[in-house]
């Protein structure tokens, strides 16, 4: 079953998901497409090739990850490196997560989990993620259910073998976090990445003064007043924001998701800079090297860039805003409160980001099936 969403000049198409995530849902059994437009898929957009920046931190972290693992940990934590496990991940605890929990895990096997994302990540992205897990522990204190919440849960997965030549990779899975990190020789593909908060500071409890996500809602609002009016009015699909309006969440793979708001070509070079350093901000959270390797793809198709807007544009407001070219998607919601009370109006107290690779290179899935295409043709993989 799928559903028509209209925003403004977009077309949305997407799977509609039944609750529940035991066994295969339909969501996950449909054949990974990728975000597209209505026009198709645009390909030759990623190609296998050196980096010249090395993944072996990364591979070195993964490998004593798993050996710091008893027998049946592992068993639970490896997956096959085309395992659908990678299409799984939901921001929401509706049903049993897989892998390894922090909450199962000693000291000793914490620090080397958080040795391998840190090696993968970039400073201020490993600050961030360990910060959103502190304020889910937050949430848990608010609330008061740990069962739901907390600083601990979250499961981390890995897909393959850690190797120098083969595809591999790892997933963080939970609440407001989830990171999904492909490596392929020197080349890394992290995408989707979901990261976001309830609340966005904890203005009291155990983790006082932690707080998350200003950068992204602040240069966001920046370089939109740095608009004119009139491009405003391009970038604007509705000035009205009272719900929630992220499109690219948990199961939304296959998104048809049309263009929309002021494209790229028409920016001042100043606006262009502005509209990277948003950009940055996400890119950012990867390992600098990597990231300045993903930067260079963005920035050959910064004209074919599109921003749109959905919300107010003063100090106070609520609002949506997306990033959308061929080769990254960004969006960025307030949303609705969910707990520890509900609001029917979205607020600056809940976060939800979402970071993707459209035209079929989430989860590194194009490389990896130009991989399978010149070193083993027994593999059936759609793209």
């Amino acid at each position: 079953m799928s559903a028509v969403l209209l925003m403004g000049t977009s077309v949305v198409v997407y799977s509609q998901r039944p609750g529940g995530r035991s066994g295969r849902t339909a969501a996950v059994d449909e054949p990974f497409v990728g975000i597209v437009t209505s026009e198709g898929l645009q390909e030759d957009l990623f190609s296998i090739k050196s980096t010249g920046v090395s993944t072996a931190p990364v591979r070195e972290a993964a490998d004593a990850f798993l050996a710091g693992l008893n027998d049946d940990q592992r068993k639970r934590t490896v997956f096959p490196v085309d395992d659908s496990e990678w299409r799984q991940w939901d921001n929401r605890h509706r049903s049993p997560r897989q892998g390894v929990g922090f909450d199962e895990m000693s000291e000793a096997q914490r620090k080397l989990a958080f040795e391998m994302i840190g090696q993968s990540l970039s400073a201020k992205g490993l600050k961030k993620t360990k910060d959103i897990m502190k304020l889910n522990g937050t949430l848990a204190e608010l609330a008061n259910n740990f069962d739901e919440y907390g600083e601990w849960l979250y499961w981390v997965t890995i897909m393959g073998e850690p190797s120098k030549t083969e595809p591999w990779g790892w997933q963080l899975d939970g609440h407001h976090l989830v990171i999904n990190y492909f490596v392929l020789g020197d080349q890394v593909v992290m995408s989707p990445v979901f990261m976001g908060s309830e609340p966005i500071e904890a203005k009291g409890g155990k983790f006082k003064g932690t707080i998350v996500m200003q950068d992204e809602q602040n240069k966001g609002l920046a370089f939109m007043q740095s608009l004119t009016d009139e491009q405003q009015s391009k970038a604007i699909l509705m000035r009205n924001k009272d719900g929630n309006n992220n499109l690219t969440e948990a199961y939304k793979d296959n998104v048809v998701l049309d263009y929309a708001g002021i494209v790229g070509s028409e920016l001042s070079d100043e606006q262009k800079d502005g509209l990277l350093n948003l950009i940055e901000e996400y890119v950012g959270n990867m390992r600098p090297e990597h990231a300045k390797v993903r930067m260079s793809e963005v920035k050959e198709h910064l004209n074919e860039t599109y921003f749109a807007w959905i919300g107010g544009t003063t100090d106070e407001s609520v609002y949506y805003y997306r990033v959308h070219s061929p080769v990254i998607l960004i969006e960025f919601d307030h949303q609705r409160r969910v707990a520890p009370f509900r609001t029917a109006e979205p607020t600056r107290d809940h976060i939800h980001a979402v970071i993707r690779t459209p035209n079929g290179n989430d989860y590194g899935k194009d490389l990896l099936r130009q991989h399978y295409h010149v070193h083993d043709h027994s593999h059936p993989h759609t793209h």
